[in-house]
């Protein structure tokens, strides 16, 4: 590609990536205002906050088969102006059962996003992934941190909770411009006459790894995200403090998410890097159930290093595929059944908490969930392809099929 070229799409997936959690997460700050404006009760608060999960695993799993036949660049913008329209139209809307279904449009276009964007990645840039997945992972957690920090301020200023929602509608118009000019790429480009496909992954042990260890991460984020803030109130902190520990976990994950993919792309086996950081996990919890107030920002800065092995994951999207299709048939199946063991996390760990009234219980499940992690992580660090499996596979199924029938068969 021209300069001009990788700047355009450099640009392109990096404003892409700040949009791909304000859509789930803006709700959260104002949620009890938002509740009383649209006068919400519980069972449609759960699920709007149980929607960015369900799109994950419904339309996460279709955006692989939709790219292949728009072209992953038309998917994109399309996505992106999913995510306007539903985020600006349920920032007026009145009613309870609209602000729901527009949710529900802009977080289906964050998810169709999220799963096509490590294919991007190698479609345009195949020997520089570790490079742009940490620009791109940062990028994220950019995003989710300015939208957990920056939505009850903008509501604030502005005069009300539907302002620091609709808010993020404009960064997101912002985002499609350079997918506009993107789009015309799709037609130059040549489907392989076989590429692995969302079915093809499930028929593979990488697949079904990268599912758990996907999905293991997530449920450890999810519960960190969803439940720490309480820990920490309950462990003698104020509201604003355990808030505050909480945005520490979130925001160790922008230096790092520029740091570690580039280390676990580099040629050979990186494992090393992967044991540092999910080491972090069983450190934390520990010290969260033997010292959770008095070292508390310790633990809240080993937690948010462990944490990073999501974009660790996501560069393993890219880097046990060969094609950009398999990419995101890969990305799609990791990610769509990958969140649904995820939503395990903040529902578990709030039934524990509930019945043992107290938070031993809960961090040491999350200590014993750490050791399976382990080990599904060192299976998927293992340089391999996809493909190369898929391939030994259907080899394996021709010689069967060619093989003479036994004796005394006819």
């Amino acid at each position: 590609m021209s300069r001009r070229s990788v700047v355009l799409v450099l640009g392109a997936i990096l404003l892409l990536s700040l949009n791909l959690r304000p859509a789930a997460v803006s709700v959260g700050p104002v949620l009890d205002e938002l509740r009383a404006g649209l006068d919400m009760g519980p069972a449609s608060a759960g699920l709007l906050t149980s929607l960015p999960v369900l799109s994950f695993a419904i339309f996460g799993a279709l955006a692989p088969s939709v790219a292949r036949r728009l072209g992953p660049h038309r998917v994109t913008l399309l996505a992106l102006l999913a995510v306007v329209v539903g985020l600006s139209a349920r920032a007026a809307v009145r009613q309870e059962g609209a602000f729901l279904a527009l949710s529900l449009l802009a977080t289906a276009g964050m998810a169709m996003a999220n799963v096509l964007i490590p294919s991007l990645v190698r479609l345009h840039f195949p020997d520089r992934i570790g490079l742009v997945t940490g620009l791109y992972t940062t990028a994220l957690a950019v995003g989710l941190t300015a939208a957990f920090l920056l939505t009850v301020p903008v509501a604030d200023a502005l005069g009300g909770w539907r302002y620091g929602i609709g808010v993020w509608a404009v960064l997101a118009a912002v985002a499609a411009v350079p997918w506009i000019g993107l789009v015309r790429r799709d037609e130059a480009l040549v489907a392989p006459a076989r590429d692995i496909g969302f079915g093809d992954i499930a028929r593979t042990r990488l697949g079904w790894a990268m599912t758990l260890f996907f999905g293991l991460q997530s449920l450890m984020a999810y519960a960190v995200f969803g439940w720490f803030a309480t820990l920490w109130r309950d462990a003698g902190f104020g509201a604003g403090t355990a808030s505050a520990l909480v945005g520490i976990v979130a925001a160790m994950s922008i230096p790092l998410s520029l740091v570690l993919p580039q280390a676990v792309a580099r040629p050979g086996d990186r494992r090393g890097v992967l044991v540092a950081v999910m080491a972090c996990y069983p450190i934390a919890y520990l010290g969260l159930l033997i010292a959770p107030q008095a070292l508390a920002v310790l633990w809240a800065v080993v937690l948010g290093a462990a944490l990073t092995t999501f974009p660790i994951v996501l560069t393993y999207i890219g880097l046990r595929t060969r094609t950009a299709g398999a990419t995101a048939a890969l990305s799609g199946w990791t990610q769509s059944t990958g969140y649904l063991l995820a939503v395990i996390g903040p529902f578990g760990i709030g039934v524990a908490h509930e019945a043992t009234d107290g938070w031993t219980v809960p961090l040491v499940g999350l200590l014993v969930l750490s050791v399976p992690l382990f080990l599904v992580g060192m299976y998927v660090g293992r340089p391999a392809h996809i493909e190369d499996e898929f391939a030994r596979r259907e080899r394996r199924i021709d010689q069967s099929s060619d093989a003479p029938p036994p004796l005394g068969t006819t």
